[in-house]
């Protein structure tokens, strides 16, 4: 029977969601009852009104070791050598990381320690993130005989082809600075610095209107789905709508005016 709780969830007074892995002895597997966790704690995080910020954290020396391999080759005992269970497992991987994407709040990783596989998928598929200068990252399965497939959805999505398929390819492990510097991740930082670089980001954004972020995330992933006509003339549909929105008003009102804006969310 399980001991403790693998998923912490923390709400602080400037609507900041902390949600922390904690399988430390597992790594942080994404298990059958990680992604379970997962998929409740975003679906929550999208309706409830009070976060504003999520913030994406882990305890232990990894962040996430990518999916739980002990657990899906027990699934080989069954009559389908495992296809029904691996088939399911996928799906709720996806459905995880598609959750991230279509959460209205803006998701920050704060990654220590080292993600790989799938754990390196869930970095790629938050909205921002920010690594200490000690984590690595990578997509290891080539080594084990099984191409990081669904990882290279999210990787492929935020950075560059070559350094994409260099990963995937070699299953090498690459620095957070390396990171940083192919658009994985937004900041490499000292170890000791990293919940207060990310915090200070999370209080950044959490300090804006909930309503504009929303708009903005989700146009930001629908229209790069698009070709360059149907983007403007989505986004430019998305700027009408959103300048008629109250808090545009109260936001274009107080610069003009040389106040703070006072948001309604709205």
């Amino acid at each position: 029977m399980q001991k403790y709780d693998i998923l912490l969830r923390d709400l602080d007074r400037d609507g900041i969601l902390r949600l922390t892995l904690n399988d430390v002895g597992r790594r942080n597997a994404l298990s059958e009852a990680m992604l379970a966790r997962l998929a409740l704690a975003f679906a929550e995080a999208g309706n409830d009104p009070a976060v504003r910020v999520v913030v994406l954290a882990a305890n232990g020396p990894a962040f996430c070791a990518g999916h739980d391999l002990k657990e899906m080759t027990a699934g080989r005992a069954d009559a389908d050598r495992g296809r029904a269970y691996f088939t399911k497992i996928m799906a709720l991987c996806s459905g995880v990381m598609q959750s991230i994407v279509n959460c209205p709040k803006p998701v920050i990783a704060e990654v220590t320690g080292i993600a790989t596989a799938a754990g390196c998928q869930l970095v790629a598929s938050c909205d921002l993130a920010i690594a200490a200068e000690t984590a690595q990252f990578s997509t290891p399965g080539v080594h084990i005989g099984l191409f990081c497939s669904t990882p290279m959805v999210a990787l492929s999505r935020n950075v560059a082809d070559k350094p994409v398929m260099e990963m995937l390819l070699t299953g090498d492990m690459i620095p957070a600075a390396r990171a940083a510097e192919m658009g994985l991740i937004n900041h490499a930082v000292s170890p000791e610095d990293l919940q207060a670089a990310t915090m200070a980001m999370a209080r950044k954004i959490a300090s804006k209107s909930s309503m504009t972020l929303a708009t903005g995330k989700r146009a930001f992933y629908a229209q790069r789905e698009m070709s360059l006509p149907d983007a403007y003339a989505y986004a430019s549909a998305v700027m009408v709508d959103n300048m008629l929105a109250r808090d545009a008003q109260e936001g274009i009102g107080a610069f003009l005016e040389k106040r703070s804006p006072q948001w309604q969310d709205a």
